[in-house]
Order: C-alpha cells, then structure tokens, then sequence
C-alpha cells in the first residue's frame, strides 16, 4: 500500500513544491508521511489481532507449561511485524530514489532512527489494543479505530499543511500524526526544536501503553 501511494503521488506531483513559496518539493514533504503507513498497518490492524487470537486460543496459557515463555511469542510477533515495516521503507525508498529523483535534505541515519522510534510507539499502541480487548470483535473495533481515522487524518494521505485549522487541531491528538511530524522533520533536516513536541508526545505514547498493556494483559 505505501509503495502504491508512493508512485501515485510521485506520477501526480513529481519535484513540484510542496506549496506556494515552499523551499522543499512534494516528494520530500510526502515521503515521511507514507513511511508511517509501512508501520501503522502492521502495528494498529494486524498485531493487535494476532495478540488476541493468541489469548483467545488459550495459546500463551498452554505455552505456560512449556520452556517457551509466552513473551518470546509476543516479541516475535513484533520482529515480524517490524520486518515487514522496514521492507516496506526499503521499497518506499528504492521507489522514490530511482524512479523519482527523491532527494532527502536531512540524515537518512537521523531518519532511520525516527523510523524505528515512531514504530516503536505505534506498535506500543497495537499491543496495548491487543491485550486490552474482551473479544475478537472489539478488538477489530478497536484497530478499525485506531487505523482508518489516523491514516485518513494524520497527513499520512490527505497533507496536514492543507488542512482547515480545525482538522489540524484535531489531527495533532494522533500519535501518528506526531510520528509523521517527526519523521518530515528528519527528512527535511528541520532542527531539533520542530520536532521536540512530537517526540516527547511519541514518549508519552510508548510508556502510558506498554505500562497499560503490562498492568491490563492477561
């Protein structure tokens, strides 16, 4: 998916500014905002399913009496997950390296590292909704919830910059929205005080979920 919407905006805008009087191109402004779409898709719909298909399975109880700690399934899930994402960012930058003249005004090393760090958070929120979810219907809700709205509203599609005021406001109470701010700051080499906000938000969102999950999982 984030590769299609790579080509599409790339055929669409090509190195067209981003805005009136903008110093940087569209595929520059658009590449952080698609990267997060290789993360949220497997963090927030696919992960939180697993989990609970594991729970509701009775898989992690039977894997109590075994040496297999049922963390080590779970961290797994995670490694699979998080491959996928990084294949997914490295065909979004063949893509739009090769075929698109992309250049990335920042750090590719300092991007790298938002990446990983914004993946760390949406996953942080994908295993809190997984174990936090009675049933396998609220717990596809529940990432419907978390998915749809944020991809839609975050800047991951539609631009945050183009936004009415009022979207935008509502736009930044989404931990994605955030990671996406963090990452286009990267790749535009914003300095570090545009994007202090989204990384302590980004922080706040890692530890408030993974203390849920640990106190609310079972």
């Amino acid at each position: 998916m984030s590769v299609i919407i790579i080509i599409l905006l790339g055929i669409i805008y090509d190195n067209k500014p981003a805005f009136d009087g903008a110093a940087y191109t569209f595929s520059q402004q658009s590449f952080g905002a698609v990267s997060t779409i290789a993360i949220s898709a497997g963090g927030l719909m696919r992960l939180p399913l697993v989990i609970f298909d594991y729970r509701n399975r009775k898989i992690l109880k039977k894997l109590q009496v075994t040496p297999v700690r049922p963390i080590m399934i779970l961290m797994v899930e995670v490694t699979i997950y998080s491959i996928y994402s990084l294949v997914s960012l490295v065909l979004i930058c063949l893509v739009a390296f090769l075929f698109f003249n992309f250049q990335m005004a920042g750090s590719f090393i300092i991007f790298f590292l938002s990446f990983i760090f914004v993946m760390l958070s949406i996953f942080s929120i994908g295993m809190m909704a997984g174990g936090i979810a009675p049933n396998i219907k609220i717990a596809s809700i529940i990432a419907s919830i978390l998915y749809f709205p944020m991809l839609i509203f975050s800047g991951a599609t539609l631009p945050y910059e183009i936004m009415p005021t009022a979207l935008q406001k509502f736009a930044d109470i989404l931990p994605l929205t955030q990671g996406i701010k963090l990452l286009k700051g990267a790749t535009l080499g914003l300095p570090l005080d545009n994007i202090f906000s989204p990384i302590i938000l980004m922080v706040a969102a890692i530890v408030v979920c993974t203390v849920l999950s640990l106190k609310l999982f079972k």
